[in-house]
């Protein structure tokens, strides 16, 4: 009887989504995802095809994953950009990983239409429902929700303010910064897309 392959895959798509999410594609090795994994370099090859096959695979997961654990919602867009910020804040190499989709693989692949297809469509029932803005496309609504939440999610650096008098002021505790980060996103998508 056969080895069952289901673990070797799983730990390769592991290691893959680690290697992927420190050095993107072009930096990415297959004898280190290998390494880590403890598998033979040629199962993936066998089992995910070339190496950009297997991150449009780990980046597909990466984003079901990311849809499982933060439900769209176009009836409470500030809400969702709030939760989606709460989880790209705590998965770092998430966000890593997305940002070097969009970097070395800009054109939508089909899985991501298909994902994206859903929400566009909710969105458009929301702004016939008056619940949101029809002065925006839905994609431009989802685009503008998931760039906030993560332009904002990653923007860790306090920066000290000044007050009205000149004075500089010590940044605030990264913890307070960062609710204050979520409530001006939550602020601007309500502004951004209220009816």
């Amino acid at each position: 009887m056969p080895p069952d392959s289901t673990a070797t895959k799983a730990r390769l798509l592991a290691a893959a989504r680690a290697e992927f999410a420190r050095h993107g594609v072009a930096g990415a090795r297959v004898d280190r995802i290998a390494a880590a994994a403890k598998a033979n370099k040629r199962l993936l090859y066998v089992y995910f095809g070339n190496k950009c096959e297997l991150f449009d695979r780990v980046v597909a997961e990466a984003f079901g994953q990311l849809a499982d654990a933060v439900p769209f919602t176009a009836d409470d867009l500030p809400g969702y950009a709030g939760a989606l910020f709460d989880h790209l804040t705590a998965h770092p190499a998430l966000l890593r990983l997305i940002a070097w989709a969009l970097l070395e693989r800009p054109g939508p692949t089909a899985a991501r239409i298909a994902d994206c297809h859903p929400a566009a469509e909710a969105v458009a029932d929301a702004q016939a429902r008056g619940v949101l803005t029809a002065a925006l496309e839905p994609a431009d609504v989802l685009a503008l929700t998931v760039g906030l939440a993560g332009a904002w999610s990653h923007t860790a650096a306090p920066l000290g303010r000044r007050d009205p008098d000149g004075a500089r002021r010590a940044p605030a505790h990264p913890d307070s910064r960062r609710a204050q980060r979520r409530a001006a996103l939550t602020r601007a998508m309500d502004a951004a897309t209220a009816p």
